[in-house]
């Protein structure tokens, strides 16, 4: 996908059938210096309920009424992240990151050996600074 300069994906949302995508650099920009995505290829560790209660909280719905419960699923799985994509909310401005997982077979979970810094590797994203003038609106 090719990104424009303004860091927006040139075509309309209606044209392609596919969200826009913010420019990497604006993304992290929005969302602070203590934001770090894992890198394409990477092993990450899914939570389903963790991601079930976010869900929930987020559409200020019960989380046993109306978002479905799957007890034999484990709570948590290991994956391989497939995909990423950086994203804003229209709305509200707020920026937020779209993964593609897939979970591992049981034997590719058992040779698996996942330390705590490779489950937190900071961004190697450089850092540069954009300003804005707030003005009324903005509050």
């Amino acid at each position: 996908m090719r990104v424009s300069s303004s860091g927006f994906n040139p075509q309309p949302e209606e044209a392609t059938g596919e969200k826009k995508c913010l420019n990497s650099e604006l993304w992290h920009a929005c969302a602070g210096p203590l934001v770090s995505l894992p890198p394409v290829g990477s092993r990450v560790v899914y939570f389903p309920q963790g991601h079930s209660e976010q869900v929930a909280a987020s559409t200020n719905k019960e989380v046993d009424a109306h978002i479905p419960n799957y007890p034999g699923l484990p709570p948590q799985l290991i994956c391989q992240l497939h995909n990423l994509t950086m994203h804003a909310d229209v709305e509200t401005d707020e920026v937020y990151a779209q993964m593609t997982l897939q979970p591992l077979s049981p034997q590719e979970q058992k040779d698996v050996c996942l330390l705590p810094a490779e489950l937190g590797i900071p961004s190697k994203q450089p850092t540069n600074y954009f300003c804005k003038t707030l003005t009324a609106s903005d509050t």
